[in-house]
């Protein structure tokens, strides 16, 4: 039996899709021949029992880590009863260690838009950069990011692995109160996701404002990301009676999230990038029609189940809509073909070629 301890932060924090591809995968891992050590970098986050802990804030680990070889993660994730074979960063970083490494990465905006994130993301960047630099295995979530991935690192060791689909939770007959408020009894065409600039919202705005769908509203549902100036900016160029039929919901529980998207007349993701998408996936088992960009990984995961556009044409993007909306027989299709297409992405495969990789790098590491 292996033991891998991994790193389990994403899951202390919001509902990312980061945090579902780490829940999924390790449910899935549980049916495999595999110990699971639990880890977390964060100093403040309130852990379950057996979860390790690097005894120092995040951010002092990572500053020493884009530099240097040390704390390594031997220090917090092995004991006497716990002899671990690997370590696996699931969120872009994995310490540094005498021990194998792999590292996920689902997208590479931050390395290709360095000036377009957050402080902290360019810091994990670096990081990240180390981490391969000094050998560790990279696990890209779809064939686009392996590809940008190798542009950045020619001699990088990288292997992409498809994520799973996680179902939503079975939606409620009704909204909460605020949502349905929020929402009220029009038709909706839904955004899910942080309002962060390759989201592409302000664009989607603007689309949704020429497609100018009869008694429909455009609702965006997540927190608030560094594009919300953006958003708001488009919002108020909008002649006030299409603003009123735009809502911002801000971020919504999964039991909201499920019913928007179980009730949604059609889920919209115009992403300038993504490394997998599982917002698409849900609305293909919810037997939702989906219109997506043909940006990252969107292509690859969406197949011929979505309207696929150039998420920097406007009138291709709202002419996508109205198809999506109007054309009977186009939504059949795509209802049907989304219904298909959410079964080639299992966590049990997952989780099998997960396993897989985790038994190669450590005997690669072994040989070596």
């Amino acid at each position: 039996m292996l033991t891998v301890a991994c790193d389990t932060g994403p899951l202390h924090g919001p509902a990312t899709g980061i945090a579902r591809a780490t829940a999924g995968l390790l449910d899935a891992l549980a049916h495999h021949d595999i110990a699971v050590v639990p880890y977390v970098v964060s100093y403040r986050a309130h852990v379950n029992v057996g979860t390790r802990r690097l005894a120092l804030p995040a951010s002092l680990a990572l500053r020493a880590w884009a530099t240097f070889d040390r704390p390594r993660a031997d220090r917090f994730v092995q004991d006497d009863d716990h002899g671990v074979d690997l370590v696996h960063g699931t969120n872009y970083v994995v310490p540094p260690s005498t021990l194998p490494r792999i590292v996920s990465v689902y997208d590479c905006w931050a390395l290709d838009h360095p000036d377009l994130v957050h402080s902290d993301v360019r810091l994990a960047m670096r990081v990240l950069r180390r981490s391969i630099a000094t050998g560790a295995v990279v696990h890209a979530s779809s064939h686009a990011t392996a590809e940008r991935l190798r542009a950045h690192f020619p001699n990088a060791d990288v292997e992409m692995i498809h994520l799973g689909s996680t179902p939503l939770p079975s939606p409620p007959v009704a909204p909460s109160t605020r949502l349905g408020e929020l929402v009220g009894s029009r038709p909706f065409v839904l955004a899910m996701g942080t309002i962060e600039v390759r989201k592409n919202l302000p664009r989607l705005v603007r689309a949704f404002a020429t497609a100018n769908i009869a008694d429909a509203s455009l609702v965006i549902a997540g927190g608030d990301g560094n594009d919300r100036p953006a958003l708001d900016a488009a919002l108020a160029e909008l002649d006030p009676a299409i603003r009123s039929h735009v809502v911002v919901t801000g971020r919504v529980d999964d039991s909201d999230a499920s019913w928007l998207v179980h009730n949604a007349h059609v889920l919209v993701y115009p992403s300038l990038d993504e490394g997998f998408g599982f917002p698409i996936l849900e609305a293909f088992a919810a037997g939702v029609p989906v219109v997506a960009s043909t940006a990252g990984s969107i292509p690859e995961v969406a197949g011929d189940a979505a309207v696929l556009t150039d998420p920097n044409d406007t009138d291709r993007l709202a002419a996508a809509i109205v198809r999506a909306v109007d054309d009977d027989t186009e939504r059949a299709r795509l209802i049907s073909a989304g219904r298909r297409r959410v079964d080639a992405f299992t966590w049990a495969s997952a989780a099998t070629r997960m396993v897989a990789l985790y038994r190669r790098v450590v005997a690669d590491a072994v040989r070596s």
